[in-house]
């Protein structure tokens, strides 16, 4: 079908989010309710499990870093080169086909919209994990019969930025890796890769 064929990548990433959300949220459920035994608590059904605090703070804290990862790559990339990778431009000629901006404001919106819809994904999925990440740490505190931190002290909270961190730095790497790689490895028909005879100090995957 032709529909498949054009939307192929799309739905293929699509039916693998879906499904990786629905491993992730059984097997939390799953561990969760080892826990809940272990304390002699009640058992939560998988749909409570997914509505509460700690399972919505990890899905939103993945989100955070891969919208990171995707705004710092569209930016660095309009700025910064590396030669030989398929996925800079060539610094020995940047400019490239129909990348003039229409004129006007819309205009210049435009030219800047994909680096402008990564960061507003990553502010909204920062502050959704802050959001969720100070309701479970608030479930726990009164679970433990302690005061709650309020989302001001949760935001200065180290264990807050550590789980901020330790996706970040992860991605930030992921990325470095592929474009060193990209200098030197090949994966023919991918437009992520240079194609398979070109030289290693060509640069970009045309």
């Amino acid at each position: 079908m032709k529909l498949l064929k054009d939307n192929g990548l799309t739905i293929a990433l699509v039916l693998l989010f879906g499904a990786s959300v629905a491993g992730q949220a059984y097997f939390g459920w799953r561990a969760a309710l080892e826990d809940m035994a272990a304390h002699g608590r009640e058992r939560e059904s998988l749909l409570s499990y997914m509505s509460d605090g700690e399972f919505l703070s990890t899905l939103f804290e993945n989100w955070e870093s891969e919208f990171l990862q995707m705004w710092a790559y569209v930016m660095l990339t309009a700025h910064l080169f590396q030669r030989g990778s398929a996925e800079s431009r060539d610094p020995d000629d940047p400019e490239r086909e129909n990348d003039e901006a229409y004129p006007g404001f819309w205009g210049k919106v435009h030219a800047h919209s994909l680096g402008f819809a990564m960061m507003i994904l990553f502010v909204a999925s920062f502050l959704l994990h802050l959001i969720y990440s100070a309701r479970h740490a608030e479930e726990e505190a009164l679970m433990h019969g302690q005061m709650p931190a309020t989302w001001a002290e949760h935001l200065s909270d180290a264990q807050f930025w550590f789980e901020s961190f330790q996706n970040w730095q992860s991605e930030f790497f992921s990325t470095a890796v592929l474009v060193v790689l990209s200098i030197f490895l090949r994966e023919r028909g991918s437009p992520e890769s240079k194609p398979v005879r070109a030289a290693n100090s060509e640069t970009g995957a045309a």
